[in-house]
């Protein structure tokens, strides 16, 4: 029985390094209401926790739907130097930020609001899709 809980742990520990080694980096900006209409829903009402995708996971809309756990690593400026929460944050993709947009991941002010004070703008992030 010990031998079965040994090897069970060692796989958990295995996956949970997997899933990490996995984490995309990239950074995210945040936009403010009105969240609708949106680029894959029109005028549907997707709720707060949500998120715009720029041209590095867009894929010409196949973003639309795809569910991102959002983390914080760090500050982009100096402006706010310890910026992160010691949180992660799911968003849905409703939305495509154009050329130009300043972040991997535009998320809504309340989900970037999870995971990092608002008065740094733009952060550093890993994220995974869900």
């Amino acid at each position: 029985m010990g031998v079965i809980i040994r090897d069970l742990i060692m796989v958990t520990v295995a996956i949970c390094l997997i899933s990490v080694a996995n984490a995309a980096q990239g950074t995210a900006t945040f936009y403010t209401p009105p969240y609708v209409p949106s680029s894959c829903y029109g005028y549907q009402n997707n709720g707060v926790m949500i998120a715009a995708a720029s041209d590095a996971i867009w894929g010409n809309r196949a973003a639309c739907g795809r569910m991102y756990r959002v983390r914080c690593t760090g500050a982009t400026n100096q402006g706010v130097p310890q910026p992160c929460k010691s949180t992660s944050v799911v968003v849905k993709i409703v939305d495509y930020c154009p050329p130009g947009c300043q972040g991997t991941i535009d998320l809504s002010k309340e989900a970037f609001s999870v995971i990092a004070n608002p008065d740094a703008g733009k952060i550093t992030i890993e994220y995974t899709q869900v």
